[in-house]
């Protein structure tokens, strides 16, 4: 493959520029340098990953060594979360890992693949993304995915696709997961087959991303194959940033790149923004692309004012209750995945769809001795509503962008994660679970717990220290459960105190690591959209975003599949476009 550096004179002009080699990136790049006659650069600030080459944590089916690896992660992101009731309503702020390597999250996600709801996608439309319905995208599910299980259902999965995907067989199911989907279905949710199958509440073999031999596949090497790599119209560049969007008047003609302290500009008549819904809207704003008396303020050209640019975004709220298990039903030692079944279920609160409620059941909660003593049944809010923003405290673009997520503002998101709470709690203390569950508690993603849960030889040692003693002596358990919890009031408190509850969803709220919605589509007379539906910014020209920020509302989904179908989708329109009788390719021209 060309490198950087030393950089030749003629290689720093392409048809195509990509900026971000996330799962979207690496899709793209695939899919755009089919066409031999294209040249397409894809650029990526973290490290490459190989077919062959993937580092043991990555390939693990367990994944909690990969996403807490900050060799992996962008350094320094805080964020707020919700408003902190105890510290006059401030947000909570906290570290939000977002990967920096290679296939972005699909190299260090939690490996879930699943694609939402129908409704999710007709949402979509309604919201002015036309042609992103519910029968335009099922195709491109259907593409990106081998189905090792169910292929042979060829109206809903796909058997030649890049990426494998599979479920966890409940013969391999720990006797603590049986028992939870047994106490689910006692109180009403079945047992269901398929996660992508027919849209309906109950409990099923959660869906992934795993191949024959059970190892992890990112989109950095089931789409950048060594075939992929090897063709002379497609250069990737790792360990460069992209700092900001070059325009010549309204029309993007490159990019200004830097590794380490070189910089250069690269050019290309149409220029793809594929950074994460965090990065990509902080990097249409240092290139003058958003709400403009902000820009203005920053001392940063206006060049096309767009208000929505880092608005609406969204996560899944989410929330844990767990339980210190007794040992002979605890997940086996060794390589494992370790969510096993998931529940879909329906709030019933007025105007939210059906399944807008998600439960996984995390047979082990940390990569260390002692997560691997403890489940955790872990909630998120599905089809949330609360929307925060991304904006910018400076135009240098080393800065990271100012994450505010407003979890919870949006008072159903509220309601349904404490109803998601007691759900969780009353599962576990339940009469059928007497036994096997040693100790439940109000689980939280305290300092002390991401301290503990950074893979190091030090967390290696402590862990196996107290594991052992934490079995054999119940004191001393509870004090040390105690202190990772910051103060939680106790579960019971928790169960029978609303105001209580409250306050402790507020202050304890997290996401899932889904953010997305900050360059959304919409109609292009839609003052708050920032890319037409075919992902063109709107405004400018030779413009696009591709990620999971174009997502006009979240879906109820782990939302890595369904961003490898935009990259697949939104490819696809660039290929047509460009064959298209104007010749014309997509994105260089984009209505103002």
């Amino acid at each position: 493959m060309p490198q950087l550096s030393p950089i030749a004179p003629d290689a720093a002009r392409f048809d195509v520029v990509i900026l971000g080699g996330g799962s979207a990136g690496c899709v793209l790049a695939a899919r755009l340098s089919e066409d031999p006659s294209r040249k397409v650069l894809l650029v990526e600030a973290g490290q490459d990953l190989r077919p062959g080459e993937m580092p043991p944590e990555i390939a693990s089916p367990y994944p909690g060594r990969a996403y807490f690896n900050s060799a992996w992660t962008w350094s320094g992101l805080q964020v707020g979360m919700g408003k902190d009731p105890s510290n006059t309503g401030q947000a909570t702020i906290r570290p939000y890992e977002q990967a920096r390597i290679l296939g972005g999250g699909s190299s260090i996600n939690g490996i879930g693949a699943n694609r939402g709801s129908p409704h999710d996608y007709a949402e979509w439309e309604a919201e002015g993304a036309a042609g992103w319905g519910w029968s335009d995208v099922l195709p491109y599910f259907r593409k990106l995915e081998q189905d090792l299980d169910l292929a042979s259902d060829t109206e809903r999965h796909g058997a030649d696709g890049p990426l494998p995907i599979q479920r966890v067989p409940r013969s391999q199911h720990t006797p603590f997961a049986r028992q939870v989907e047994a106490e689910l279905d006692r109180q009403g949710y079945p047992a269901r087959e398929d996660q992508n199958g027919a849209w309906e509440d109950g409990v099923f073999p959660i869906t992934v991303n795993l191949d024959r031999s059970g190892r992890r596949t990112s989109t950095a090497t089931v789409y950048l194959t060594q075939a992929v790599r090897a063709r002379s119209n497609l250069t990737l560049w790792t360990g460069t940033e992209a700092e900001r969007v070059l325009f010549d008047g309204k029309r993007a003609v490159g990019a200004r790149l830097r590794r380490g302290h070189e910089s250069l500009d690269v050019a290309a008549p149409l220029v793809i923004v594929s950074n994460g819904a965090l990065h990509s809207p902080a990097l249409l704003l240092r290139s003058g692309v958003g709400p403009g008396a902000a820009l203005s303020q920053l001392g940063i050209p206006v060049v096309a004012p767009r208000a929505g640019v880092g608005r609406n975004l969204l996560e899944h709220p989410s929330i844990g209750v767990s339980a210190f298990i007794r040992p002979d039903v605890r997940l086996p030692t060794g390589e494992h995945y370790h969510i096993q079944s998931i529940l879909r279920w329906s709030s019933g609160l007025e105007g939210t769809p059906p399944g807008d409620m998600h439960l996984a059941v995390n047979t082990r909660s940390g990569w260390h001795a002692v997560g691997h003593r403890i489940a955790t049944l872990f909630n998120w809010v599905n089809k949330s509503y609360s929307q925060g923003s991304v904006t910018l405290a400076s135009a240098d673009p080393s800065a990271r962008p100012v994450v505010d997520f407003r979890m919870l503002s949006d008072e159903r998101d509220l309601v349904r994660l404490a109803q998601a709470f007691r759900l969780a709690a009353g599962v576990l203390r339940a009469s059928s679970l007497d036994g096997m569950v040693l100790e439940a508690f109000p689980s939280t993603y305290s300092a002390q717990v991401k301290k503990l849960l950074q893979p190091s030889w030090r967390n290696g040692v402590l862990t196996a220290l107290a594991g052992p003693v934490m079995d054999r002596v119940p004191l001393v358990r509870s004090r040390i459960l105690a202190m990772a919890q910051e103060g939680n009031a106790p579960l019971d408190v928790l169960c029978q105190d609303d105001e209580a509850l409250r306050m402790h969803l507020r202050r304890h709220v997290g996401g899932v690591w889904h953010p997305c919605g900050t360059c959304r589509l919409g109609a292009e007379d839609d003052p708050m959209a920032v890319c037409d539906p075919s992902g063109r910014v709107i405004g400018v020209e030779g413009l696009m975003v591709c990620d999971a920020s174009v997502m006009p509302t979240i879906p109820c989904a782990n939302l890595n599949v369904p961003v490898i179908m935009i990259a697949e989708k939104m490819s696809d329109g660039i290929r047509a476009a460009s064959k298209a009788p104007s010749g014309r390719r997509a994105g260089v021209t984009a209505s103002a």
